[in-house]
């Protein structure tokens, strides 16, 4: 039996074909990922004209929120949140397609969102003097959203819960997740630390969502809290919020869209400003160094910056109490974006 000249040659070619195929898509995967790592580690060292920026942008498949934009070495690039799932991204400008808006416009292009439902949740409690904002997350859930804030200190980062909780969940839940309120003045006094935070988060030992906690974080002693933090007459708003966001991003770090209030203090007028930048307030319901227990779903707050040292150790002692709970992954934590989104995902 003879085969013909056909019979011959095609099977060849379909397998040359097959792995040069193969190739191309391999070297398409291994830039992809190249690129994602570029991104998720990018230092935007020369950043110009940083703005607020609210528009519309649309990349197949998904619906992109802008809410700012700023130029890095001749590049311009956006700030921009997934309004489904409140996670956000920097990207160029020129891959999206475009329509600037208003802050409004925007919020009524996107109200059915879980991003607009948070944000207009928080709103609502802003008559709150102390803890306004998002407070709880996934009330079903058994398990917490833990935050550590890193407010100005001149003691070093408590590093025990991070390795504690390392330690607690590594066999049920890696990376860890954990939201951190940071201000840029810890960014500038504590670089080494910042430093092992983020080599924590490059080997996937936890995941950090990084919350705006103010660059200042002034306090007084005297003031009463009407003019306190914050509300301290002369505060420039715009300068606590968006200069932290840049040193954010001069750390390789991304901003979410959260902000905690520095000592949680606030009036409806500053709530209304930090919502009109895109921001939803995170409160807690369970401020453990203040003796308040956590719940299913509770925002749990401790203080990792050195100055709450009974905060902390309460934590490590939930973390002890819990250790069957978290083996048998029944009490676990949570992304504090997921928490949020999950509870207006599901509400009407």
């Amino acid at each position: 039996m003879f085969l013909n000249l056909k019979q011959i040659v095609l099977p060849v070619v379909r397998q040359n074909y097959m792995k040069q195929l193969l190739k191309y898509l391999s070297l398409v995967f291994l830039l992809t990922g190249v690129v994602s790592i570029a991104n998720a580690q990018g230092n935007y060292l020369k950043i110009q004209n940083y703005k607020v920026y609210y528009g519309w942008a649309k990349r197949f498949p998904q619906d992109w929120m802008i809410l700012r934009q700023f130029e890095n070495e001749d590049k311009t690039y956006f700030l921009m949140v997934n309004p489904q799932t409140l996670e956000t991204k920097i990207d160029e400008t020129n891959f999206y397609q475009v329509k600037p808006m208003t802050m409004q416009e925007a919020r009524a292009f996107f109200k059915s969102t879980p991003y607009q439902k948070a944000l207009q949740k928080a709103e609502k409690r802003s008559v709150m003097v102390q803890d306004a904002g998002i407070e709880s997350g996934m009330p079903e859930e058994t398990g917490i959203s833990l935050t550590a804030d890193l407010c100005p200190s001149h003691r070093p980062l408590d590093r025990r819960i991070f390795t504690d909780i390392i330690a607690e969940f590594k066999k049920v839940e890696s990376p860890v997740p954990i939201a951190l309120s940071i201000t840029g003045i810890w960014m500038r006094q504590h670089p080494e630390d910042l430093e092992w935070l983020k080599q924590l988060q490059q080997d996937h030992e936890i995941y950090v969502t990084w919350i705006n906690h103010s660059f200042n974080h002034r306090v007084s002693l005297k003031a009463p809290l009407k003019e306190n933090f914050l509300l301290e007459p002369g505060t420039d708003i715009n300068y606590e919020v968006l200069e932290t966001e840049k040193a954010m991003l001069k750390n390789g770090m991304l901003p979410s869209v959260f902000f905690r209030f520095p000592g949680l203090v606030s009036d409806q007028q500053l709530v209304y400003r930090i919502t009109d930048f895109g921001l939803i307030p995170i409160g807690t319901d369970a401020w453990l160094a203040k003796g308040q227990q956590p719940q299913a779903g509770s925002i749990v707050l401790i203080h990792g910056n050195g100055n709450e040292p009974v905060g902390v150790n309460d934590f490590i002692k939930l973390l002890q109490s819990k250790t069957k709970q978290i083996a048998g992954k029944q009490w676990l934590l949570y992304d504090l974006r997921e928490s949020v989104d999950e509870e207006f995902e599901t509400s009407n």
